[in-house]
């Protein structure tokens, strides 16, 4: 950030509207807000501050650099101080926010550092709150980047599901933080910083309608408001939507995804969303995502131990869901098509059976051994119909197995890749966004555990190699086409709590994607390993 110099009051250059927080970009001196607290940072080691963090010290009769130089600001990544000025700001409340190491520095790191100033304001009461562009100048981010960052940040500290709470906490009964002001001295970066927010906030928007999706209670959330959800916001962005119900799904052949379905009372959907490029495309990824709304196991039931969470298990349809939002608003080169099946696996008297057979469109004959392998079933079918779109890579998403729990816990997303061009593309666009995945092989030698007694494939594979065994069902149906699965079941809603999420679905797999599309740098090279 440049020094600041002279204290003119802050102008409004950019608005966007949002129910739960307005973002504001403003020109000027963020000493000069109206906003009842200022957020600003400072790196690990640094006792004299320079630019908007600076501006304040100074204001502030040199209160941070103190603080600074005592030990009680470190600047550790994330660590929060808060100073209350006197008459020499209109501000009630200062925030200083620690950005860690700057050798480490990232726009993740950026976008967390954000995020714990905002939520440190909301706590406080604050119902404007002013922030500098977390990571410009010495952070080494452009001012699009480091802007991005913030305001994503900023979105998701304060994200809560509370559609359903009619008695609030004792906590809890101040009004929520309603504006995040972003200012800005320099005039000349307003432009690239109104594209970092607008980025910020498409990403944002992305990320909570996939939390707001997997948080819903399954009674609402059924495969039919799944798909109501996708036309909803379909229509909203200008996105194509379709939607095959059980008779088309039957002339198509897909028997696999009508098997797991016909024990609920709750009719299965094919959801299809088709993002156009308003250029030429520079190819087309179809992105497939699981939506089973609620998962008992079927005749095969699970414990009721944290059954509740199984209305997780369409974690990876609200990923889906909250990416094309994403890349909608993001307008990439890159044709997007995603697509969802969505069922509700329940035993009834009707309910697909162990030791059942059951064909895909594909012509591929299945084996029931468990009918709690029902997310391999129902993206069998979808992944034929992906393969229509005649794409450059399919990638699915999906809470598939526990056995990816036990391998990699909740820091990483199993990955399964038939092209390692494909699987460098993904890795590199999770750890920009700190959504990582691991590579699981998908050896010749596992295509044993999957060959069944009666039918084609079995549909579990056995219990070694359990998140393998998942990939490599998949990959039959995927064609010719570069192919990665995603076993998202570890990193869906689990995890250590971090200043961009506190608890319930985190929306993981809309930054991962969305990341993933905006890096798109063209064809892959070679062809795919295909399934035999």
């Amino acid at each position: 950030m440049p020094a600041r110099r002279g204290c003119a009051r802050s102008t409004p250059h950019l608005a966007k509207k949002d129910p739960a927080l307005q973002t504001l970009l403003t020109s000027g001196d963020i000493c000069a807000t109206d906003a009842d607290t200022i957020i600003v940072n400072l790196f690990a080691g640094v006792t004299a501050p320079a630019g908007a963090t600076g501006a304040v010290d100074a204001r502030l009769g040199g209160q941070i650099s103190k603080v600074a130089r005592l030990g009680d600001l470190s600047g550790r990544a994330n660590q929060v101080l808060t100073l209350y000025p006197g008459p020499e700001l209109t501000a009630d409340r200062v925030v200083v926010v620690g950005l860690g190491d700057a050798a480490k520095f990232s726009a993740e790191a950026a976008a967390e550092a954000a995020a714990a100033g905002v939520a440190a304001a909301a706590k406080a009461g604050s119902k404007r709150a002013a922030i500098v562009a977390f990571g410009a100048g010495v952070g080494g981010l452009s001012p699009a980047a480091a802007a991005e960052a913030t305001i994503l940040g900023a979105r998701l500290a304060v994200y809560r599901f509370d559609k359903y709470k009619t008695i609030r906490a004792d906590d809890d009964s101040d009004p929520e933080l309603a504006t995040v002001e972003l200012v800005e001295f320099d005039a000349a970066s307003l432009d690239e910083l109104a594209k970092g927010m607008a980025a910020g906030n498409a990403i944002a928007d992305g990320v909570i309608l996939a939390r707001n999706l997997q948080n819903s209670p399954p009674n609402d959330m059924t495969p039919g408001a799944i798909a109501e959800a996708a036309r909803q916001m379909s229509e909203s962005e200008g996105l194509d939507c379709s939607t095959m119900d059980q008779d088309q799904m039957r002339a198509a052949g897909m028997g696999s995804l009508l098997a797991v379905a016909q024990g609920s009372e709750q009719p299965p959907h094919l959801i299809t969303m088709i993002y156009e490029p308003d250029q030429a495309a520079a190819g087309t990824l179809a992105v497939v995502g699981k939506g089973v709304s609620f998962d008992t196991g079927g005749i095969s039931i699970k414990p009721s131990a944290r059954m509740e969470d199984m209305k997780f298990d369409m974690s990876g349809a609200a990923a889906t869901i909250g990416t094309m939002l994403a890349v909608a608003r993001l307008k990439p080169a890159l044709k997007v098509v995603g697509i969802v099946p969505t069922v509700e696996n329940m035993p009834s008297g009707r309910a697909l059976r162990p030791s059942d057979v059951v064909t895909a469109s594909n012509g591929k004959t299945v084996e029931i051994v468990s009918t709690d392998a029902e997310g391999r079933m129902i993206l069998a079918d979808a992944l034929c119909h992906a393969q229509t779109f005649e794409p450059d890579a399919i990638v699915d998403m999906a809470t598939l197995t526990g056995a990816v729990v036990i391998a990699l816990g909740h820091f990483a997303t199993g990955m399964m890749v038939t092209s390692p061009e494909l699987a460098d593309r993904l890795s590199r666009a999770g750890d920009k966004v700190n959504e990582r995945v691991w590579e699981l092989p998908l050896w010749d030698e596992y295509e044993e555990n999957i060959k069944a007694k009666t039918g084609d494939l079995d549909n579990t594979g056995g219990r070694a190699a359990g998140s393998i065994n998942g990939g490599m069902f998949l990959k039959h149906f995927a064609g010719q086409y570069p192919f990665a699965h995603l076993d998202i079941a570890g990193t869906a809603y689990e995890g250590k709590k971090t200043p961009l999420w506190q608890g319930g679905g985190k929306g993981v797999g809309v930054r991962l994607i969305t990341q993933l599309v905006r890096d798109w740098p063209g064809p892959l090279a070679g062809d795919a390993t295909t399934a035999q």
